[in-house]
């Protein structure tokens, strides 16, 4: 094995060898690149390290998912392209990941920071020879969306999606153990869901059931009171930072998140080195029906993250929204939970600049 895999803590080597019995040699060349080495500074939590809002087990990185992410289509696919293109997919990931999604007001789609991806890729010498050296195109590996296993819309369960139920249910929030991930990977198999497209699906009705159970604790999560004040609080830090030319748009980029954290420490405006000590500090967030003034107070909507997966009933693939009462339940139970459209504050002050 090569030299990232070997620096990774055991469980998430146990979760890769769940995800692929094989890792493959050749992929390690991909990871070393420049590129893809800049995201592995960059959490997959969106910020939410740097907080005691959360209870964060362990550092995963946007490089870690990635690598995850790619495990699982060469286990499902054992091609190279494909694979490749689900490494490469959130290489243009920028420091505090979603959170400056808030900053460009795209906070319900999350959208806004994939446009650098084909960019960065066709910038890169290192990937540019791997990819000549494998006889691979660019546009095979461009936009990992092509391949409906790696992407495809929500609802819908893709290699992306499942690996981020994965890993933020053993690192964010613990839902399961790696036994039961285990338990419920070997129960996917790949159908024609009804548009003939090839899809994820489950095998057993009642092994996504427990599926569906579990990760809706984590949809919770990431539609919390917490959880939107806090990514939006970094993206106003962000801004504040960008509009005394502190950090550029670019810089977020290239630095990895430790670097900005030092750019906000060493800014010589005590009062975003107070905002933040604050902000490290924070246990909780509140709710207000009006703004709260002398407050870190915000009012903003996020994304809906949920999944309808595909499951054999009666060797037919269906949506377990339709054949499960329970599944139906819990969907519609978080479908129905506010999103945002009302205040909430931390206990400190913060106006960004």
């Amino acid at each position: 094995m090569g030299k990232y895999y070997n620096q990774l803590n055991k469980e998430v080597k146990e979760y890769f060898k769940i995800l692929s019995a094989d890792f493959p040699e050749w992929l390690e060349d991909y990871i070393a690149t420049k590129e893809m080495q800049r995201i592995d500074k960059i959490s997959y939590n969106c910020g939410t390290n740097y907080s005691k809002l959360f209870d964060i087990k362990f550092w995963y990185s946007n490089l870690d998912h990635s690598v995850a992410v790619a495990l699982i289509m060469w286990h499902f696919t054992n091609d190279k392209k494909e694979t490749i293109a689900g490494l490469l997919h959130d290489i243009a990931t920028p420091a505090f990941k979603h959170c400056i999604d808030f900053m460009n007001k795209d906070s319900e789609k999350q959208e806004s920071t994939e446009e650098k991806t084909r960019d960065i890729i066709e910038n890169s010498k290192e990937i540019r020879e791997l990819l000549a050296r494998d006889n691979i195109k660019l546009e095979d590996v461009i936009d990992y969306k092509i391949y409906s296993l790696a992407d495809n819309d929500t609802p819908r369960l893709a290699a992306d999606r499942f690996e981020y139920y994965f890993s933020c249910g053993l690192n964010f929030k613990r839902i399961w153990e790696l036994d039961e991930i285990k338990r419920v990977y070997e129960n996917i198999v790949i159908v024609k869901n009804e548009d003939g497209v090839d899809e994820l699906a489950f095998k057993d009705k009642n092994v996504c059931e427990e599926y569906i159970k579990r990760i809706s604790k984590l949809w919770q999560e990431w539609i919390s009171d917490k959880d939107r004040t806090l990514m939006q609080f970094i993206a106003d830090m962000c801004k504040s930072l960008n509009k005394i030319n502190h950090l550029t748009v670019e810089d977020l980029y290239k630095l990895s998140e430790e670097e900005i954290i030092e750019r906000i420490k060493s800014s010589k405006e005590n009062y975003l080195m107070e905002a933040w000590q604050n902000f490290n500090n924070c246990t909780k967030a509140y709710k207000s029906d009006c703004l709260v003034e002398d407050k870190y107070c915000i009012n903003v909507t996020t994304k809906t993250k949920y999944v309808n997966p595909l499951v054999l009933h009666n060797g037919t693939p269906k949506r377990i929204y339709d054949v499960s009462t329970t599944a139906r339940k819990t969907i519609d139970t978080f479908l129905n939970m506010p999103k945002g459209g009302y205040y909430t504050y931390f206990d400190f002050d913060f106006k960004p600049y």
